[in-house]
């Protein structure tokens, strides 16, 4: 995860300190399920955005590269955050369930998702 400066606007400051991560991986969807991803997402729990927000998750954005379909996602994570306790969360652990007959997961039922290095950031 590669750390940026908040803008001094924003609500994440206090007493921590005062970095973004920007936090990328990749999964992937199995064929044929594209639209039906698009879908699902479209329509995302407000249940789920809630706790991804209070996780410190934001401007979380999923791209699709349909040649191979990987799906990669990007995120800000906020100082303090505790998107690695998401697992544990039986909202995320529902919509991993939800999610589960049209992406590619491990054995204890999590989506496969493999972090990703950042090799080149411009403001």
């Amino acid at each position: 995860m590669k750390k940026e400066t908040l803008d001094k606007d924003s609500t994440h400051g206090g007493n921590q300190e005062n970095l973004l991560c920007r936090n990328a991986f990749k999964m992937k969807l199995k064929p044929g399920f594209a639209a039906e991803y698009k879908r699902r997402h479209d329509e995302i729990w407000p249940e789920l955005s809630l706790v991804l927000k209070k996780a410190g998750i934001s401007d979380y954005s999923i791209y699709l590269d349909e040649e191979t379909n990987t799906l990669f996602a990007f995120q800000k994570l906020a100082p303090g955050h505790t998107a690695n306790d998401l697992p544990k969360d039986p909202v995320v652990r529902k919509w991993w369930d939800y999610m589960s007959d049209i992406m590619e997961y491990n054995p204890d039922h999590t989506p496969v998702a493999i972090s990703l290095r950042e090799m080149f950031h411009m403001d």
